[in-house]
């Protein structure tokens, strides 16, 4: 089975049990205290909230390629709710995003690319596929 098959939830849980494993991969102590993005409410309240962001990010960027900040910001951001006006779409936070991505790369699991954004390496890949086929 592909990891492109699998149920999402399922391959991002277990690539984050296995990132909790990596020394390398640890969550910031800010991140706890801080909202991951201008449309939500409160902070996180997953305490494995830092390895499951890290795992989804693993997947997106495994599931669609090379992908930069930005896109990443619009993927992860969410609606606010305006009181008299429509609601409208807010991007995540970034900082989130940037430092998961810089730890991933110094795991070896991300590299980036010249000025476009960054993709799974070898590794990363052989992660996401390991641990897509124990569903």
């Amino acid at each position: 089975m592909a990891a492109q098959d699998a149920l999402p939830q399922v391959v991002i849980k277990n690539v984050a049990e296995e990132l909790k494993k990596n020394p390398t991969i640890k969550p910031p102590e800010w991140v706890f205290v801080v909202k991951s993005g201008t449309s939500k409410e409160r902070i996180p309240e997953q305490p494995d909230f830092w390895y499951l962001r890290c795992a989804s990010l693993l997947r997106t960027l495994y599931v669609h390629g090379t992908r930069g900040v930005q896109k990443l910001r619009h993927k992860y951001g969410g609606r606010k709710e305006h009181t008299v006006s429509r609601p409208h779409h807010w991007k995540g936070g970034g900082k989130i995003i940037r430092v998961a991505l810089q730890q991933l790369e110094q795991a070896g699991y991300v590299e980036k690319e010249n000025k476009v954004g960054r993709h799974l390496t070898k590794l990363g890949q052989s992660l996401i596929d390991k641990l897509s086929k124990n569903n």
